[in-house]
């Protein structure tokens, strides 16, 4: 598997995460056939996690997005921003949360809370050309 770099030219920005999403998918699965028991609480926790409740799932996937951010991880930006946009998050929500994580994590924030919504952006775009 090669790794897709959050740089790299070759992949045309509005394909970057969905890119992102197809890269992980082998390895996940290896590593979810190498450890199924663990992986299986671990998507037990994700389903518990950002499933409706008091808290919508759609400000749920948000929040997981912002923790992306701050975190610098391409995959779950790609993974959260792709769910916040299927479970009905707005990009307004989206840029309101994103502003939170700029807040609290400062200059890493200024560069990973764009991409973040440029993969909001690109899986809501291709939301509204299908429905």
């Amino acid at each position: 598997m090669t790794a897709t770099s959050t740089t790299d030219t070759s992949i045309p920005a509005d394909t970057h995460n969905a890119h992102v999403i197809d890269d992980l998918r082998a390895p996940t699965r290896a590593f979810r056939k190498a450890a199924p028991e663990a992986w299986a609480g671990f998507g037990a926790l994700h389903q518990a996690a950002v499933a409706d409740g008091v808290v919508p799932a759609s400000m749920k996937e948000l929040v997981a997005l912002a923790i992306a951010v701050t975190q610098h991880c391409d995959g779950c930006v790609a993974y959260h921003a792709k769910a916040a946009v299927m479970k009905g998050a707005t990009r307004e929500q989206a840029v309101e949360v994103l502003e939170v994580a700029l807040l609290m994590a400062g200059g890493p924030a200024s560069v990973w809370a764009p991409r973040a919504l440029a993969a909001f952006d690109e899986f809501a775009d291709k939301r509204d050309t299908t429905s």
